[in-house]
């Protein structure tokens, strides 16, 4: 089922979002039992859990609304970015296990996994397919 699109990025939420794509995780909470580690606490319409072969590339896209976090729990990601409508080299970003990276509506951006990588994408949108392509916009940012 399609859901709404939620309004434009520019008016909702924007003050709750990371100011830089590496993300600053906030110090787990830890008892006898174990940890619980803190990663987004605004309002989402999607969580996937996506396994990735070293090699592949991702993305290499903009979002017209969307956001996401996106944290790895296996692996890492070469992550790549850079204000949509720049024709600039993208800035390069390592995200290792254990790290999170944000990504705001209109940055260009492409995930390369130098390794098999397993990470969890927390989104403003929800994720089926007719909500997700009419926001995405594909771009050459690197070629597969």
């Amino acid at each position: 089922m399609t859901q709404t699109q939620p309004e434009s990025h520019t008016t909702s939420g924007r003050e709750t979002w990371p100011t830089m794509p590496d993300v600053a995780l906030r110090p787990p909470f830890t008892d006898a039992r174990g940890g619980i580690q803190p990663l987004v606490d605004i309002p989402m319409q999607s969580a996937v859990l996506i396994e990735t072969h070293k090699g592949a590339i991702r993305a290499n896209h903009y979002h017209k609304t969307d956001w996401h976090f996106c944290y790895v729990v296996k692996g890492c990601i070469d992550y790549r970015h850079r204000p949509t409508g720049s024709t600039g080299h993208p800035e390069q970003l390592l995200v290792p296990a254990g790290s999170m990276v944000f990504t705001p509506p209109m940055v260009d951006h492409l995930m390369n996994f130098p390794e098999d990588t397993v990470f969890l994408c927390l989104s403003r949108n929800p994720r089926d397919q007719a909500s997700y392509e009419a926001d995405v916009v594909r771009i050459d940012l690197v070629q597969d």
